[in-house]
């Protein structure tokens, strides 16, 4: 014992953290306080760490690479000991940290703790919500499965809709115009590194805040914030009716943070790890990814919504509700605490949490949008097929065989999820049509790697005969002759 005081002390003596840490452990809190709603903060911090070490643990052995992702997450599921339970614990981790801060931010709004003098604690939650809902995006693309390709591509699609900056957070997004290892280079980075270095800057601030700020006393009907005056009344109701917040304030973040790992660990071991399914193929279209839970709001509003509202919606609304957010509490940063007096707070949180459930539960049922039900067999009109030279007629085959018609019409046979193609070739050229099939764009994916250069030549020279009859194919103007003086 003395050998472990000697050393203490000595470590102290350098660090200087003795002080700090005594300070923390008695800093006093609103006795009403050390109550179970208090306890979300510290289990989401549990968790967090949670993530750090099975990620890390999964990073020694993960390849992040276009050919050997999906390979990797094999050998850990089934050769490398205990893998398949690391990855489930990861997974299950990302479903419940998500949760615990989503039902930490409820907590949080309905117990007024954003009003004076908190309103950037406030604002610093959001941030780690964001964060959070971006770990699990990107984790979910690392899969590198069929899911996780089509969902990147959704992804993808969103972010080019952002007008003038859509192209460039595209190339960000992919690093370049298809979903290639680059992409899986770049996702690993955000979600190895950047966004969790973000994440424990921000979770650090949020406790430093909540240190030099205070703890949300208990809310009381009829106590009001007044800027005036409640710095005083907290301080003077933690010097007469406060306690440490060790003991009294820990036990119970440290029962529940327990309980939640325990629970965690439960789902690992009868669940199992999600995925990964099939491996990505940009010609099996006839697919319905889903992403994870809390993403399968997003998934059944894309499907049900209009074409024309869908750009709007996806532009404006996350906007304004972000807006909204961050506003809250500099526009109702006084006033009553109590959630039975804040009636609208309460109705908001109800329609937040029925629609989110509704269109959660929806998602089972409504299709991708739009529909894809045309048949890989539907023949090519023999019309478009009449006095084709041999390298057409092969590129029509290449159409056929690459299952095209499950998203292209042809004569009104086929798919409605792309453009018909009967008058492609007087939109766009054949440098045009030889980048949209190598690189994709829009809703259509890159088929670069599932093509050869004959493959390639043969079908665009097939869709440049497909113009009516009295129109003449697109050409570049830049390739025109000039006219001579």
């Amino acid at each position: 014992m003395r050998l472990i005081r000697t050393a203490a002390k000595w470590f102290d003596d350098r660090l200087q953290l003795g002080a700090p840490i005594r300070d923390t452990m008695a800093h006093p809190i609103p006795k009403d306080t050390a109550s179970w709603f208090y306890v979300f903060g510290s289990a989401a911090m549990t968790v967090f760490a949670l993530q750090i070490v099975t990620g890390i643990l999964l990073a020694l052995i993960y390849v992040p690479s276009a050919a050997e992702a999906w390979n990797s997450l094999q050998i850990l599921n089934h050769q490398v000991s205990l893998g398949w339970f690391i990855r489930a614990l990861h997974g299950w981790g990302s479903n419940f940290m998500l949760a615990i801060v989503l039902i930490h931010m409820v907590q949080v709004f309905l117990f007024g703790a954003y009003k004076f003098p908190r309103e950037l604690t406030w604002i610093i939650g959001i941030f780690l919500l964001l964060m959070t809902l971006g770990m699990a995006f990107t984790g979910q693309v690392l899969r590198f499965d069929q899911d996780s390709y089509w969902g990147l591509g959704i992804g993808a699609s969103i972010a080019s809709r952002v007008p003038i900056a859509g192209p460039v957070l595209v190339k960000l997004m992919l690093g370049g115009p298809i979903i290639a290892g680059s992409t899986l280079s770049r996702f690993f980075a955000l979600h190895v590194f950047a966004i969790p270095g973000l994440l424990i800057a921000f979770v650090g601030l949020h406790v430093l805040l909540v240190l030099k700020v205070g703890i949300n006393e208990w809310p009381m009907p009829g106590r009001l914030v007044r800027r005036s005056d409640y710095v005083e009344k907290y301080h003077t109701l933690t010097h007469t009716d406060g306690v440490p917040f060790v003991p009294y304030g820990v036990w119970k973040d440290a029962v529940f943070s327990g309980l939640i790992l325990l629970a965690i660990a439960a789902c690992a071991l009868y669940f199992g790890p999600f995925g990964p399914s099939g491996q990505p193929d940009p010609r099996v279209i006839q697919t319905a990814p889903r992403p994870d839970f809390f993403f399968l709001w997003l998934y059944a509003l894309l499907s049900l919504l209009p074409p024309q509202l869908e750009t709007p919606v996806l532009l404006i609304g996350p906007v304004i509700a972000l807006v909204v957010l961050l506003a809250l509490p500099f526009f109702s940063g006084e006033g009553e605490k109590h959630w039975k007096r804040r009636p609208i707070a309460v109705l908001t949180i109800l329609l937040v949490a029925v629609s989110l459930g509704t269109f959660t539960n929806m998602a089972d049922h409504t299709p991708w949008s739009p529909v894809m039900d045309a048949s890989t067999s539907a023949s090519i009109p023999a019309k478009l097929l009449g006095g084709r030279t041999p390298l057409e007629i092969q590129g029509a085959l290449v159409f056929q065989e690459k299952q095209c018609h499950n998203c292209h019409a042809l004569g009104a046979i086929g798919g409605q999820r792309g453009p018909a193609l009967d008058a492609v070739a007087v939109r766009l050229t054949g440098d045009q049509l030889v980048r949209q099939v190598l690189q994709g764009g829009g809703n259509m994916p890159a088929y670069g790697k599932n093509l050869n250069p004959a493959q390639t030549t043969a079908l665009v020279a097939f869709l440049q005969t497909l113009h009516p009859a009295a129109a003449a194919q697109a050409k570049d103007a830049s390739q025109a002759p000039r006219a001579q003086p």
